[in-house]
């Protein structure tokens, strides 16, 4: 039995996904998982928040007041549900629950983004160590190959060598051929 619950939760881990708020990466209540998609709450109140955030909202939300307005004052007495006389009392109701939904619905975008932004922040963070490890390691790189170029013979090194091995032994066949020309001396073979 209690291996069974330590499977669940380790599943249940392994299915988090660091770009959602932490308050929906501890299930509290059972979700239903539809195709893979275990946060469609979330994102479809975040797309609330975000169309409510529009000019095109603030248009139609405006059309809608000065329509509800019109409509209850202009309208015969009998066919007007919200009275001006009273301060329309009923689009106030209906603004109201508006304003306690629409808070609440953008909060939950910015922690959503905020989620999302912090991991973008961790792995960029990580992407700069990477990067700068890969420097010094080429830096560490390019320092040991100038050390051992410095090291290696150059072609002027190698030229210089050579000319003064050929002059010692220039001088070396000029001696040996002066000490056959004086008298009494024998060649070498």
């Amino acid at each position: 039995m209690a291996r069974t619950d330590e499977n669940r939760r380790d599943r249940e881990r392994s299915e988090v996904r660091l770009d959602s708020p932490k308050g929906m990466r501890t299930r509290v209540l059972p979700t239903r998982r539809r195709g893979g998609r275990g946060d469609t709450f979330g994102r479809a109140t975040e797309g609330i928040a975000r169309g409510m955030g529009t000019p095109w909202f603030l248009i139609g939300l405006t059309l809608f007041c000065v329509v509800w307005m019109g409509y209850n004052t202009l309208a015969p007495k009998s066919w007007q549900f919200d009275s001006a006389a009273i301060g329309f009392t009923a689009l106030t109701l209906v603004l109201s629950l508006q304003a306690s939904y629409a808070a609440p619905l953008i909060l939950l975008a910015q922690n959503r983004q905020d989620d999302r932004d912090r991991v973008q922040f961790e792995q960029d963070r990580q992407r700069a160590e990477r990067n700068l490890a890969d420097t010094e390691y080429l830096a560490r790189e390019v320092v040991a190959l100038r050390l051992a170029m410095r090291d290696m013979a150059s072609k002027d090194f190698i030229r210089a060598e050579l000319r003064s091995l050929l002059e010692e032994l220039d001088r070396r066949d000029a001696d040996e051929a002066g000490f056959a020309d004086e008298p009494g001396s024998t060649a070498r073979g």
